[in-house]
């Protein structure tokens, strides 16, 4: 069974319905740590109610991006963790672990990429005045969410506000992200 990690920044709700899928057997891999870079991130309580082990960072307390991916990487080679999951892990991966890790890390955006990259995805779909936006899942580069398209689902935000549009955005990244890890962690084909 494959061993991952899940780093977040946030609230934690994709980390929330990744840990569901594992709880409800729809999810066969094993999540042995979250790394978060915000010591106050609620995704830190979810995690506790879920048992699973955390370690938290404040970025500017080292040196150097390389100084804490090098920490962070000692632990996750300790808890011999096979992936990297970014869920609203809000900060890119540096050559540390993109090096430790390649064609392993994943990540979760809230845009049909290439378009509407980077931070506030909703809001620049929403200012574009765009029909449909969606969720895209992606192998993580050193680009912001530049990496090869795993797979996609669109979702209609026409006539949405920032609340609604983020409603069902989200809706459907907890249930896309859970069935991609299912297909990738355990090499099944993932579908397009």
């Amino acid at each position: 069974m494959k061993r991952f990690a899940i780093f977040a920044s946030g609230s934690g709700s994709n980390a929330e319905a990744i840990w569901q899928a594992i709880t409800d057997g729809h999810l066969s891999a094993e999540c042995v740590l979250l790394v978060t870079d915000k010591p106050e991130a609620a995704v830190l309580d979810r995690a506790e109610r879920h048992g699973i082990p955390s370690f938290s960072f404040t970025p500017k307390a080292y040196a150097s991006k390389e100084e804490f991916e090098e920490e962070i990487l000692v632990l996750l080679r300790t808890l011999r963790v096979d992936y990297i999951v970014l869920a609203g892990y809000m900060r890119l991966i540096g050559n540390v672990l993109l090096s430790a890790y390649p064609n392993r890390i994943l990540n979760i955006h809230p845009s049909l990429l290439p378009a509407f990259p980077g931070k506030d995805a909703i809001g620049q779909a929403l200012d574009a005045n765009v029909p449909t936006s969606g969720v895209t899942v992606h192998y993580v580069d050193a680009g912001m969410d530049t990496g090869p398209i795993i797979a996609q689902a669109s979702v209609e935000i026409e006539g949405c506000d920032r609340t609604e549009a983020t409603r069902r955005i989200q809706t459907i990244e907890h249930q896309l992200y859970p069935r991609v890890l299912q297909q990738v962690l355990n090499q099944q084909e993932v579908f397009k």
